[in-house]
């Protein structure tokens, strides 16, 4: 391609402005946005709109990006684009491409409004040729082809697809003399030529357009695009591409390149910290990692940048200071120095550790630098949970055996067991242990108590072993299908090599890494202004936060973590406790109703104990107490040796129990019969718990009126009946104690039908709860325990942008829960709303609610921080936004 020269100043078209941004020398007026020019490009704009020292240069917008492409990747428009750009480039520097005497040459980066470390491609001296590098050398050879070295290889690696390798095997680089290093240029073109049955474009317009296609092509990379999806950044977000004037840090010892943190990012501590490499170019940092040296004097350093050239040191952090107070966050800026004159050619918002970015939120508010409202916008809600759970220490070696689903997060080292009971003997004993299963069912609850973590090889991120793990908080991984587990042998096999019971192993759940052997973590340590940031969340936000909680170590930490009530106590999980169990079978096997009532009349105590110790906990604030949910046979065992044993103790014969097992058994036991079919076959079950749950309020005193709520109805008439039942069940022990209990009933709307016909059962319901994790399986018609398998692949195949049982899926899903919300309220004004699924502690789905205008959402205790940032953040954006709309 050759850029045609005009001779007259170009005048860009609307369109053109559109697609080019300037920055350094006649600059647009157009305010810099992430949206349009990636963080790199609106970082530059506004250093030059400051007027700090930024080489000048253009941004191709995302818009630019977005165009369509020809056969060989290049965006339509792109040549008349280029020759626009450049022309005004060369007019602002005196310089032009290609010119040996006076020669412009570009450093070409990508840049999305997203953090995307080392993703999209960087390729310096874009311009160089043999011609050039000739010019240069007459001032500074040495100079001259040690930088026509790095852009052959740059350029041959990034944009012509040579391997790196190839060059290390077939070309000796030499110790550097001139002369040496233009006999190694040439040796490197004739190996580029080799390899691709073309010269080494000589051409500097063509290298651009070259370049340009190459960084715009890594935004399709895949690692780019694994990155995406696991950070959940769209495809539409886009790449821009930042064409800029270079400056060189390799000419000599008052050069260098280097970076400049404001803030410290692992403690957000107010600090200036950074390093520099002298005598060298961006590539060079990695490769040279033991020859940088910090930016300012510290005890113990023989070199600094700050010692060697205070004067750039002075100008460095005077535009660090100012940088920080106009864009108001922690900045991280990276620079060049050439023969001692500073350039600054990056700043952008820094990383940090969670802990980091709360603490530097909240000092910002305090010192004036932003507002609250900023404060609670600029944290990312999920990475509160690094700061409640510990975490691997991050100079731990990781010895990696296999990568499932990050459940629940936090790290854990313990010994491998295979069963419930070995797990829940182990603390007794003193023993550390990580419970090992293929998958977990209520009847594990017991061993993950007793477990410090939960690994299993089935599942996803909303499976049972993951939701239990996550409201006991406890790290979890699901789905690590790189394992195989043989309980028999009592062994795990992973990548070739094999653990036996009583290995020591780690569960990172927040990376879903199993390690071996133990690694050493780091205590959740809460900040006061972690403590501040969450007091200003709960002033702003305009949605409850309750939690999901059974037990009194549930509620305790519940409350601990700022819940406003329990919005979903599974009454189902309190049956599941060893002493507890056996009642609970015996009812359920009872062949008659007699035998099933004497059954639940021992029951009947210590479910009411259960209930009053949560009570007298939460203190008159909301309690939603769900009636008994799953299928009956879920309680049952499995295992012959389990089945022998039951039918001893129950003097029943072992083939008669083994019959009546195979009766209860479904098909499809999700669908099946659960939730109020229940209620309403077996109604002395539901009689049972509404007594322990109304004597356990009027026990606990102070107008305690619980919700009790009905899973999985479909129509009004199910809620009808189970109403009666409760109604008959309260005026029989008012009449008994002369007393009324307060309460108020619902139902969790988990069926699409339950949905659509909302209007209606409101008419008998105080309140809905969404269950969304149901709501997902029976509108997707996708089971959360089986959907790891292929929702990856889903992801990257733009099916579905994020896995449903994570983030609610507002089109289908969420379609439904408005059409609920909109209904119910139009029949009933004063129905309460809330969600109580595992969307009730992600963000996005948090975000969603509050926008079809939920009362409330209910999570996992350790999640209830999550919610209630996340609830502020909603308020506010939503508050912005109807501002705006004005």
């Amino acid at each position: 391609m050759k850029i045609q020269k005009r001779r007259t100043p170009a005048r860009r078209t609307a369109a053109t402005r559109d697609l080019v941004r300037r920055f350094g020398f006649g600059g647009d007026d157009a305010p810099p946005t992430p949206e349009r020019l990636g963080a790199k490009g609106a970082g530059l704009a506004a250093m030059a709109a400051l007027g700090l020292p930024v080489p000048p240069g253009f941004i191709l917008t995302t818009e630019f990006g977005r165009r369509p492409r020809d056969a060989n990747g290049d965006p339509e428009g792109i040549d008349a684009v280029l020759a626009d750009a450049i022309e005004s480039l060369e007019g602002a520097t005196g310089r032009r491409l290609g010119d040996p005497d006076r020669p412009l040459l570009l450093a070409v980066r990508g840049g999305t409004r997203g953090s995307m470390p080392g993703l999209l491609d960087t390729i310096l001296n874009v311009g160089l040729n043999e011609k050039v590098a000739a010019g240069l050398a007459r001032n500074d050879p040495r100079f001259a082809f040690d930088t026509f070295r790095r852009f052959i290889h740059a350029f041959s690696d990034r944009v012509l697809g040579v391997d790196a390798a190839v060059f290390e095997d077939r070309v000796t680089e030499p110790a550097g003399t001139p002369a040496e290093l233009r006999a190694l240029c040439r040796s490197l073109l004739a190996v580029v030529a080799e390899e691709t049955g073309s010269a080494f474009p000589a051409d500097p317009a063509a290298q651009l357009r070259a370049a340009v296609r190459a960084v715009l092509a890594s935004w399709d990379g895949p690692g780019a695009r694994a990155h995406r999806a696991l950070h959940a950044i769209p495809d539409e977000w886009g790449i821009a591409v930042t064409v800029q004037a270079m400056v060189f840090g390799n000419t000599g010892p008052s050069s260098g390149t280097g970076f400049v943190l404001t803030r410290d990012p692992q403690s957000g501590r107010k600090a200036l910290s950074g390093e520099f490499l002298f005598d060298a170019q961006g590539y060079d940092v990695a490769a040279r990692a033991a020859d940088r040296v910090p930016i300012l004097d510290a005890i113990g350093t023989r070199d600094s940048l700050a010692r060697r050239l205070p004067d750039v040191f002075s100008e460095l952090i005077a535009a660090a200071s100012l940088l920080e107070r106009r864009l108001g966050d922690m900045q991280e800026l990276e620079f060049t120095v050439e023969d001692g004159k500073l350039h600054l050619l990056q700043t952008q918002p820094a990383r940090r550790s969670a802990g980091a970015g709360v603490r530097v939120a909240v000092e910002m508010a305090l010192e004036g630098l932003i507002t609250r409202d900023d404060a609670l916008l600029r944290v990312d809600p999920a990475s509160l949970d690094e700061l409640l759970h510990p975490t691997i220490d991050p100079r731990a070696t990781r010895d990696v055996l296999a990568v499932g689903l990050p459940a629940s997060p936090g790290a854990a080292s313990g010994e491998i067991v295979f069963s419930a009971e070995e797990a829940e003997a182990a603390p007794k004993l003193g023993r550390r242990v990580i419970l090992v299963r293929t998958d977990t069912s209520p009847e594990d609850v017991h061993g993950m108590h007793g477990a410090q973590a939960i690994l299993t090889a089935r599942g996803g991120l909303t499976s049972h072993a993951a939701m239990v793990a996550r409201g006991m908080g406890k790290p979890c991984i699901t789905g690590a299908s790189e394992i195989r587990i043989d309980t028999r042998q009592q062994v795990l096999l992973a990548r070739g090599r094999t653990f036996r019971a009583g290995d020591v192993i780690t569960v990172d759940g927040s990376t879903g890494e199993v390690l071996a052997g133990e690694v050493p973590t780091r205590h959740a340590d809460l900040s006061p202004e972690f403590t501040m940031l969450l007091a200003w969340a709960d002033q702003r936000r305009r949605m409850g936060t309750r939690a999901n909680a059974e037990t009194p170590e549930d509620a305790e930490a519940a409350l601990r973590f700022g819940a406003e009530g329990i919005g979903l106590c599974r009454s189902e999980q309190m049956f599941f406790a060893p002493e507890r169990r056996p009642i609970m079978l015996e009812m359920i096997l009872a062949e008659t109703r007699e035998d099933r009532r004497k059954a639940l009349e021992r029951l009947l105590p210590v479910q009411r104990q259960d209930f009053l110790a949560l009570f007298r906990i939460m203190r008159g604030r909301p309690v939603t107490v769900r009636l008994v949910d799953p299928p009956l046979h879920e309680f049952l065992p499995r295992q012959d040796d389990e089945i022998d044993a039951l039918a001893a103790a129950m003097g029943m014969a072992p083939e008669h129990l083994r019959n009546r097992i195979e009766g209860l058994s479904e098909f499809n036991p999700m669908l099946g019969h659960r939730g109020v079919r229940v209620a309403i076959t077996y109604p002395e079950i539901i009689e049972m718990q509404t007594r322990a749950i109304l004597e356990a309020a009027l026990d606990a005193g102070g107008g305690v009126a619980p919700e009790i709520m009905v899973p999985l109805v479909l129509d009004r008439a199910e809620l009808d009946a189970v109403l009666a039942c409760i109604s008959r069940v309260a005026e029989a022990i008012a009449a008994e104690r002369g007393s009324a209990p307060r309460y108020t009933v619902g139902t969790m709307i988990e069926l699409p039908r339950a949905a659509l016909r909302a209007g209606e059962i409101a008419r008998s319901a105080a309140f809905f709860s969404f269950g969304t994790n149901d709501l997902t399986q029976t509108t997707l018609g996708i089971s959360r325990d089986d959907s790891a398998a292929f929702l990856g692949r889903y992801a990257r195949a733009g099916i579905l942008a994020r896995d449903p049982f994570v983030t609610i899926d507002r089109d289908g899903v969420g379609e439904l829960v408005r059409i609920a919300a909109e209904r119910g309220r139009a029949a009933r004004p004063d129905l309460v709303l809330g969600a109580c699924g595992e969307h009730g502690g992600d963000p996005a789905s948090i975000a969603f609610f509050a926008e079809v205008g939920l009362d409330y959402v209910s999570s996992s205790p350790f999640r209830v921080p999550i919610a209630r940032l996340a609830a502020a953040q909603a308020a506010i954006t939503a508050d912005r936004r109807e501002g705006g709309a004005r």
